[in-house]
């Protein structure tokens, strides 16, 4: 018996809108793949990102090339070389993962020889001004972990601003690439006296070398950087931690090999997500299962996740149903 292939776009509006440092969303475009065998069906998502010039056409067509190996039986670790990495693999890995768990009854979990546990995710603010981020903040102060988007002008009078807002929570800062050379230093210090406890990605991806010499005075996190296990020893020279994301590892498959080697190289493991519903979280939770840090708020960004979905409580985010993925 042959498996068959569906690749389906769908659209979920935001709560509102969402802004980092390289522009506004008030969308999240999804790409979910199901793949079936008889009776049995897997499902994975994946959200396109222009920062690495991918489109739903693009990840669709990606998808479409593998059709003829999908059907006629290729395995999971065969698309592994069959796909780069990317938010197409990811789609395609987890529907693998999900229809490996639905055929054989053993769950993902199971699989993997992991007991998943509720787990603590930072919730977000988009970027703004000090004012309106500070406003934003204080509205969350009571989740113990909150993640602030930066990466303009006056950082600086932001990170006062939020940390103000917030003096219980541990505030992490997202730059999105978006500080430079010249002012990188003056920011981390800034951030460091105000407590903050984490940094993504404060420089763009290629021009990070600076940061192998200079003093980090608090963690720094690899994001746009880190995308597979492939260049993590050099990575390790520039960063504290890396930030592990299924849509840029291609899938869960590459994402658990990653993390095992940034264990152990030293690496401190955060574990986010794209804007994105809780099909695309599920398998994340379980791979965040040995983080450091928890960032997979995408569904609570949504003005309306799948039904039915992952369960939030607070800042708690519990393992999936079976129903829903895995």
């Amino acid at each position: 018996m042959h498996n068959s292939l569906k690749i389906i776009c769908e659209r979920y509006p935001i709560a509102g809108k969402f802004t980092i440092s390289r522009g506004t969303k008030t969308e999240a475009d999804i790409i979910v793949c199901e793949i079936r065998h008889g009776e049995y069906l897997g499902r994975g998502e994946c959200v396109p990102y222009r920062r690495y010039d991918e489109t739903i056409d693009s990840v669709t067509q990606q998808i479409e090339a593998v059709r003829t190996f999908i059907e006629n039986g290729a395995s999971r670790m065969e698309i592994q070389s069959l796909m780069p990495a990317g938010a197409a693999r990811n789609a395609v890995d987890c529907a693998y993962w999900d229809l490996e768990a639905k055929k054989s009854g053993q769950s993902v979990a199971e699989f993997l020889g992991v007991k998943p546990r509720a787990l603590q995710t930072a919730i977000t603010v988009s970027l703004g001004t000090a004012k309106e981020m500070a406003e934003a903040t204080a509205k969350l102060a009571h989740y113990p972990l909150i993640k602030v988007k930066m990466g303009g002008e006056n950082d600086a009078e932001r990170i006062q601003a939020v940390t103000a807002a917030a003096p219980n929570s541990r505030i992490i800062i997202d730059a999105n690439e978006g500080w430079t050379p010249q002012n990188v230093i003056q920011n981390m210090e800034s951030a460091a006296s105000a407590g903050v406890v984490l940094i993504e990605q404060p420089l763009p991806a290629g021009e990070d070398e600076i940061l192998a010499n200079i003093d980090r005075p608090l963690t720094i996190c690899a994001d746009e950087s880190a995308h597979t296990s492939e260049g993590l020893t050099k990575l390790a020279t520039r960063y504290d931690a890396i930030n592990i994301k299924l849509d840029k590892t291609g899938g869960l498959t590459e994402a658990l090999l990653m993390r095992d080697k940034a264990i152990e190289l030293g690496l401190q493991i955060m574990v986010g997500c794209m804007v994105g519903t809780s099909l695309g979280m599920a398998p994340a939770i379980l791979l965040a299962q040995k983080a450091d840090v928890v960032d997979l708020d995408g569904p609570l960004l949504l003005a309306k996740d799948r039904n039915p979905g992952l369960h939030y409580d607070g800042a708690l985010v519990h393992p999936p149903e079976k129903i829903l993925w895995g």
